[in-house]
């Protein structure tokens, strides 16, 4: 059960979609004991155990590093006992997620430092590379989550080795949002708050979950607290991860010495980016003067996308 709380959601209130990664980093970042509280809760509900996230680290390489494009998650944070955790929501997970995952579990894996005369592999601590799916499923079943690990399938033998992969397929939260609350295990109910928190029909049930359980309380604390501030700085992250991440693939030449094509394909990213959450928001209902403080869109354009 969770603690005593006073946050309540409006049945009309107009609430920031946490699904969207600068929402997501503005609401789980945060330098604050509520923010690193939600933190841990979410960490700790899917890795499943207690844990405490001791620190976060930039997770944001320079515009110019396009070596690293790639590498590039929402929150990478450590928690108390050095065990490394790399966390990611997904708005739109693309048909090569599952495969970018294992490869960059590898990599967090790898990055400890083992060497020097008092260390061995003994010393390796668990790694956790988590990823929030939203709007994709990716396994025929209805298991919100999946924990992967190496696994001898033939002979039905783990490696017992310390990474592991979480998939949380937030999708799939149709299948338990219609559950009493208080039969809704812990991972059913921060998945039904990530899927439902902007669906005024579930409303009610929303603030069933954040009565209840203490982590989501304090996400939502945040959340309702997070600033226009706080909303341009992981705004401008986000558009730089948008276009570190997909501008390469299509303008591979302007990256390789034309300083007026990267330059360009900058300014493209960032217009596909805010252009991107604004069509979300207005599908989802969202009046276009809400739609123009969170993307920075001027009401000209997001009266074009109306139409």
């Amino acid at each position: 059960m969770g603690m005593k709380t006073n946050i309540r959601f409006g049945e009309n209130e107009e609430l920031l979609d946490i699904r969207y990664d600068h929402i997501f980093k503005a609401v789980f970042t945060q330098n604050t004991h509520v923010s690193k509280g939600a933190l841990s809760d979410l960490i700790s509900t899917l890795i499943g155990r207690k844990v405490s996230v001791d620190s976060i680290a930039a997770n944001e390489p320079p515009i110019d590093d396009i070596r690293d494009r790639s590498i590039r998650f929402d929150i990478s944070c450590k928690t108390e006992n050095d065990e490394l955790v790399n966390i990611e929501m997904s708005l739109k997970p693309d048909s090569c997620e599952l495969v970018r995952l294992e490869y960059y579990a590898g990599k967090l894996f790898s990055r400890q430092n083992i060497r020097g005369t008092e260390k061995n592999y003994a010393g390796l601590r668990e790694t956790y590379q988590i990823a929030l799916l939203a709007n994709r499923c990716f396994f025929d079943d209805e298991e919100l989550v999946h924990t992967f690990e190496y696994h001898d399938r033939k002979h039905d033998v783990s490696l017992g080795g310390r990474s592991r992969i979480i998939t949380v397929e937030l999708k799939k939260a149709d299948l338990v949002i219609e559950k009493p609350v208080l039969e809704l295990a812990a991972h059913e109910a921060w998945a039904a708050f990530f899927q439902y928190l902007t669906d005024r029909s579930k409303r009610t049930k929303i603030n069933e979950i954040v009565e209840r359980e203490e982590g989501i309380a304090m996400a939502s604390e945040v959340l309702i607290n997070i600033t226009q501030e706080d909303i341009e700085w992981a705004r401008q992250l986000s558009e730089e991860k948008y276009i570190l991440d997909n501008q390469s693939m299509r303008v591979t030449a302007r990256l390789e010495g034309r300083e007026e094509g990267r330059q360009e394909g900058r300014e493209e990213g960032i217009v596909e980016s805010r252009a991107a959450i604004a069509r979300n928001l207005l599908e989802k209902g969202s009046a276009p003067e809400f739609v123009k403080e969170i993307t920075g869109l001027d009401l000209e354009a997001i009266q074009k996308l109306l139409n």
